[in-house]
Parts: structure tokens; C-alpha cells; sequence
């Protein structure tokens, strides 16, 4: 594994094209956009004030520029540079803004979630939603664009609208049996939206495309629930991770658990195979430290190769035991993500330090 040398940026504000062809980093108010290739500077685009957020369009012809300070978001075209467009949200402010899954309509929440408004580039149409709940994860696209899901707070309850991506129009409106809910997702295939309470409360709700609730599960009652979820790509299983740092497993017929997986510190078993990245730094010599040497040469001497190695068994995982008293412990599965052919999971718990 070799890296190439260190390139500003700002606000870890970088981001791969979904085609994978371009890298855009952003200075400042400076957007720059790379190859990925090369690493050569294709287009520098520049902003009225300093870059808060950046996104790709779906077809990554179209780049999004979001300045939440000023209520503002600014789009830049790759295949016409002189092309731009600046959206300005006025005194309703900006809190959010993202694409949606044709590449060509922008949503923006204003502040105070009062409302999202729906920006089409082709059209220069504008649409408006009401009551959108500020939560974790409040908005999901299906994964053929579709359909939008939308949780919403309307006097002290927690609903869920459905609308057509095409015209924006509500499909479907109906209340979640969630006391304070914390993000939806959908199913891969379309099918299945999965709606999780607070982290207060363990609870995960099924509902169908028409409003239906399919099923209701909960692991456990009286402490810290649910810290993630996510879909297999077959549709097949919903791993949930939470803080008592379990992942568990539901099946997609009877929606119960099919297994559960722990986080042990000390990993035996004769089935795991466990990988430690090595660093290598190039050993400098002092021929290498000579002003005349070349400074292109020169500049490799720093740049550093890792490779994995395949530790013996057993393994000690270093742990680092969260303090209770801080806030935000880090605490319980944060992160998972499914392989391709939904046969392996990756999982990240709170306390390991890896």
C-alpha cells in the first residue's frame, strides 16, 4: 500500500466521485477538483465564503457547495465550468443540504427544521415539505430513486411521509410507534423500511411501502439501546449494533434473530484470521541529504508503505475502557458495513482503540 504526499484541505472536506474518476478537496472558500489517476488539478472553482460541506451528484457531472453561515449552497458543473448555479435559502437559514438520487434536485433543511425545501436544476422549480424532524438519519432514498422517506415531528408524535421522487408528491403519511425516533432506512430492494427509536429505548420497527408495521423487535429493556443499523444488500438480513456491544441479526421472513455476534478483547479461535498494518519508511542515508540531490527524488524518501501481516494466534485487541463521566463515551457498535455478496460483516466497537 503506498500513499502519495499530503495535499491541503479544510474541515476534512474530501470527496471521491461516485465513478471514481475525480477526488475534490476544498481550501477554505477554494473548491479543487483532481484526478485520481494522476492527481493533477482539473478545474479550481471558488466560493463566495469558506466550504462547509461538499457532495457529489449521483452521475458526478454536478459538484454541491453548501455554506451553512450564510445560507447558502453553490453547484459547479465538470463538463461546462462556466456553468454554476447558487442557491440562497434567505432569512430561513441552512442547516443541511444533499442530493437526491437523479442528481438533479437539491434538498435543503432550513433552520430549526421548520422545512425542506426540494430545488430542481432542470426545472428551477421549488417544492416545500413541512415538519421534518431533526434526527440522525430523517431522510432515505430507495435505492432505485424512487421514493423518499421522511420522518417528521407534528405535536409531540413521531409520523413518516412517503413521497414520489418524480413530482415530490406524498404517497404515504402515517404514525410511528417510536417515542422518540432516531433514523430510517430502506430495504436495498425497496420493499421494507426500517424505523429505530431513541437510543434510550431498544426498539426497531419494520413497515411496509403502503404503511403497514410488519414487525417490532426488542433485545432488551431499562439501558442504552440501538447505535446502528444497517441493510444487507440482498434484502435478507438488518444487522442492529447497539451499546451493550452486540451486533444482532434479524431475518427478513420472521424478522427474529438468526445470531448474535460479540467483540471479545481476546480473539482464539482457530477460524479467525487476524491482520496488523506494518508501516515501512525508507531508510535515508546520507548521499540521500545532499543538496544536490534531486528534489523529486528527495521528496519520495518520506513517503510511507504499509502492508498487513498476518498475526499468530491468540490475539490481544488493545482496548481503551471508555470514563462514564465524559460525554459522548465511546461506547457500543458504532460502525457496520456488509460485503458485496452479504456473507461477511465488518463491525467497529466503541473500545477498541484499532
Amino acid at each position: 500500500m503506498n500513499f502519495s504526499e499530503v495535499f491541503k484541505h479544510t474541515n476534512q472536506l474530501c470527496r471521491v466521485s461516485p465513478d471514481g474518476k475525480y477526488l475534490a478537496t476544498c481550501v477554505q472558500y477554494r473548491l479543487v477538483v483532481r484526478d485520481v489517476n494522476t492527481l493533477q488539478v482539473l478545474h479550481l472553482y471558488t466560493c463566495l465564503d469558506q466550504i462547509q460541506q461538499v457532495e457529489w451528484s449521483s452521475d458526478s457531472l454536478f459538484i454541491l457547495c453548501a455554506i451553512y453561515k450564510r445560507g447558502l449552497v453553490q453547484v459547479w458543473s465538470l463538463e461546462q465550468p462556466d456553468w454554476h448555479c447558487k442557491i440562497d435559502e434567505g432569512s430561513a437559514g441552512l442547516v443541511s443540504s444533499r442530493w437526491s438520487p437523479d442528481g438533479r434536485h437539491i434538498l435543503n433543511t432550513t433552520e430549526f427544521h421548520l422545512r425542506v425545501t426540494v430545488w430542481s436544476l432542470c426545472t428551477k422549480s421549488v417544492s416545500y415539505i413541512k415538519y421534518p424532524k431533526a434526527c440522525q438519519q430523517g431522510i432515505d432514498f430507495t435505492r432505485d430513486g424512487r421514493y423518499m422517506a421522511l420522518a417528521e415531528r407534528r405535536d409531540c408524535k413521531d409520523y413518516i411521509s412517503v413521497f414520489v421522487c418524480s413530482d415530490w408528491q406524498l404517497l404515504r403519511h402515517f404514525e410511528s410507534e417510536t417515542q422518540d425516533l432516531a433514523g430510517i432506512e430502506w430495504s436495498p430492494n425497496g420493499c421494507v423500511l426500517a424505523v429505530w427509536d431513541t437510543s434510550l429505548e431498544y426498539k426497531v420497527l419494520l413497515y411496509s411501502l403502503d404503511g403497514r408495521l410488519l414487525a417490532t423487535y426488542s433485545a432488551y429493556e431499562w439501558s442504552l439501546g440501538i447505535k446502528s443499523v444497517v441493510w444487507s444488500p440482498s434484502s435478507q438480513f438488518l444487522a442492529i449494533g447497539s451499546y451493550d456491544e452486540k451486533v444482532r441479526i434479524l431475518n427478513h421472513v420472521t424478522w427474529k434473530t438468526i445470531t448474535d455476534f460479540q467483540h471479545p478483547a481476546a480473539i482464539s479461535s482457530s477460524k479467525a484470521v487476524v491482520y496488523r498494518e506494518v508501516e515501512r519508511r525508507p531508510v535515508v542515508g546520507n548521499e540521500d541529504l545532499s543538496f544536490h540531490h534531486d528534489l523529486t527524488m528527495g521528496s519520495s524518501l518520506f513517503r510511507t508503505q504499509s502492508k498487513y501481516e498476518i498475526c499468530q494466534l491468540p490475539v490481544q485487541v488493545p482496548v481503551v475502557k471508555p470514563d462514564p463521566d465524559r460525554a459522548n463515551p465511546k461506547i457500543g457498535v458504532s460502525c457496520m458495513a456488509f460485503s458485496s455478496d452479504s456473507r461477511y460483516l465488518a463491525t467497529k466497537n466503541g473500545e477498541y482503540s484499532l
